[in-house]
Order: C-alpha cells, then structure tokens, then sequence
C-alpha cells in the first residue's frame, strides 16, 4: 500500500533541505523564477518516484531547454571558499580545448593551499590524435604554473568517450588518502558528465546529473557518497563572463563547440589577408613574410578568408548571412593586435585556437568582453 503523500509532508521535506539531485539546488515552491523550483503536485509525484529533479532541470533533461538563474559570480565564489575549512583532495578539471578560458584565477586561494590539486584535463578527445601526450601534459604544467597552481598530478581523460576510467579513480583514491573529494572548473570543462561517468562505473545508474552545453547547469554542491563514508562533491562552475558561450543563442551553441577530433586547418598567408571565424571571431595577418598558420575550431565552423583591407565592410555586409553563426546581439568585433616573438597561439576565449610562426604582426577580433589572448604554442 502507497502513503499519501501530503503537503504537510513535503513541506517538511523542503524545510530539512531537500535538494534536486540534477543541479544541487534547493527544492522550493514559491517562486517560479527561482533555482530549485518545482509545482507542488510535480513535487509529490517527484518525491513519490524518488526521481527528484527541479523544474528547470526536468525542462533541460527532456526538451533541451534551459531557464535563466539568478546566481551571482560572487555566489560560485563563495561556495568554492567553503573548500578551504577543509581537509580535501582537490579534482580540477580543465577544458584541454580552452586552457586558457578555462582556468580559475587564484585557485589556491579558494580551495586551500595546504590541499592537493590533481588537474584533470578533459576533453583531449578533441585534439589530434597524433599529439605527443607527453609533450602535451609539460605543455600543461607550464601552463599551470604560470596560474601559481602545482599539481600532484595531470591526467589526461575524455568525459563523454572515458577509457581511462578505472586509472583516474585509482589515481584519485591513492591520492585522497581518506579525505572528501572536491570537483572543481569553470562552466561547461565537463565536470558532470565526468560525475557521472563515475557513478555509472559504480552502480550503474546513468546520467544522474544534469548536464548541458549550456553554462551554470550545475547550481549548488552535489554530494556522491564514497564507500568509506567520505564524500565525493560535484560543486558548480565558475562563470567566466569572457567566454564565447556568453554571446551565443542556444542553437548556436552546437556550431561553436567542438563534439569531435578537430581536423586542423593550415593556411598560407600573405601580409594583409583576413580569415573570419563564422560570424564569431576575425583573425588579420597584418604584417610579416609570408607564413603558415593552422586554425583549430568546431569542423563545421566555417573559415572564410578575405582581404584585410575592406574587411570592416565586408563583416558588416555579411554577417549572420555568409559568416554564420554570428553574436546574438548585433555588434562590432573587438581588435586585440600582437607582435609575435615565438611561435604561439592566439586564443578565442572557448571557441578554439590559431598556431603562428614567430616575426609576424596578427591581430584577433572577438565580440566585446570575449578574450582573445597569446600563449606558447600547443601543438
């Protein structure tokens, strides 16, 4: 026989904290525009299934869609601080497609210096296959010091295609030495899908968080019970607002970030030629001999190259219609200008890369607030 379920009851549920187990929001049913809100009568039924899922998170899961929060960057930050009271195996996951855009500032400082970092990178699924894993993990290292973070470790993994499972739990479980475990990343590096990936390895039970392309799925810290009664902690991404995710409508979404191994195009430039990213991104050849560069982005994205001179009108003229997707807002691009001393990359903040040689003048465009930065040259 089924117990009737009553508002009485629920009520007390939700006054002892009950949470979604999509997103980690608390449950509520005031307020509809509010994290962790579900009807009451869905509520029943929710808690009457044990499939507890919010009404933003039941909308995402099943019709792809997903609803605005009121989270400030102030509130990701203070739940990662919460970190540093304790004694913690830190799990810091990075997007090895956007190193740069991926990287907290001043991790140290929230999680505790006294607690170890081990840097997953994910999503190495999506570089070409021939790149020296080696080389790549001293790319990463150099990288990492540089944002003052010294890992104990740097384990190279794809979230959505794992074979290396199995080794990053016995890496995790050697170094955790008995202590709670803490995932931590921006948006969108694939810290859930790699949450859940992990919990399928262990009770077979599938997709259990919410995971989306969309940024700020995640809303409060999910807690995954080990089996010494420690915790493993699913926190949310930071909000990096500098990301190309931030000027995208949702449908284009899926033509900016790469699902895919990323087939590498190579160009011979002269001085004074243009390549337009789609609609998203401009990279200028100002100045130099005669060079190679190579682009790295989604397969799909279209690459159009063109003169530098008359390159504002054309964008004008073509953007949203030859050059798509475009920014969802209709705006000027941003001139970011760099003399090159080595052979480097320059970056659009989570849309992908453009390899230089050394002794060129280039220039990179993106829309107002997206970064577009130098670095050493990956590959």
């Amino acid at each position: 026989m089924t117990t009737e379920i009553t508002d009485e009851y629920v009520q007390e549920q939700l006054n002892e904290g009950l949470r979604c187990i999509g997103c980690g929001a608390l449950m509520q049913v005031e307020d509809k525009n509010k994290v962790g809100y579900l009807p009451m009568s869905a509520l029943k039924k929710s808690i009457s299934s044990e499939e507890l899922f919010c009404q933003r998170c039941f909308r995402l899961r099943h019709y792809n869609e997903i609803q605005p929060v009121e989270l400030t960057d102030d509130d990701f930050a203070n739940l990662l601080h919460q970190i540093s009271d304790t004694k913690a195996l830190i799990v810091y996951v990075i997007d090895v497609f956007d190193v740069t855009g991926s990287a907290i500032s001043g991790l140290p400082r929230f999680v505790g210096k006294d607690n170890p970092i081990l840097v997953v990178a994910n999503k190495v699924d999506l570089l070409p296959k021939l790149l020296n894993k080696n080389r790549l993990k001293n790319w990463l290292r150099a990288e990492l010091k540089a944002q003052g973070i010294q890992p104990v470790d740097v384990f190279l993994t794809s979230a959505t295609r794992p074979k290396n499972l199995d080794d990053l739990l016995g890496t995790i479980d050697d170094l955790r030495d008995g202590r709670d475990v803490f995932v931590v990343g921006v948006t969108n590096v694939g810290k859930s899908t790699l949450i859940n990936q992990i919990i399928k390895s262990r009770t077979g039970i599938q997709n259990l968080i919410t995971t989306s392309r969309f940024p700020g799925t995640t809303l409060d810290r999910i807690e995954i019970p080990l089996e010494d009664g420690q915790q493993l902690i699913d926190t949310p991404g930071i909000i990096k607002r500098d990301q190309m995710a931030h000027v995208l409508t949702d449908k284009d979404l899926k033509f900016a970030l790469p699902k895919n191994e990323i087939k590498p195009r190579t160009y011979q430039l002269n001085p004074e030629q243009t390549i337009f990213i789609g609609g998203l991104a401009r990279f200028d050849f100002i100045s130099g001999a005669r060079s190679a560069i190579t682009a790295y982005f989604e397969n799909n994205l279209n690459l159009h190259r063109t003169k530098l001179i008359g390159a504002d009108d054309f964008y004008e003229q073509h953007a949203g219609g030859l050059l798509v997707p475009a920014p969802s807002q209709p705006q000027n691009l941003i001139k970011h200008e760099f003399s090159i001393t080595e052979d480097s990359d320059i970056v659009f903040s989570g849309l992908g890369w453009i390899s230089v040689p050394a002794g060129i003048k280039v220039a990179g465009w993106a829309p107002k607030g997206v970064s577009v930065l130098i670095r050493k040259a990956m590959i």
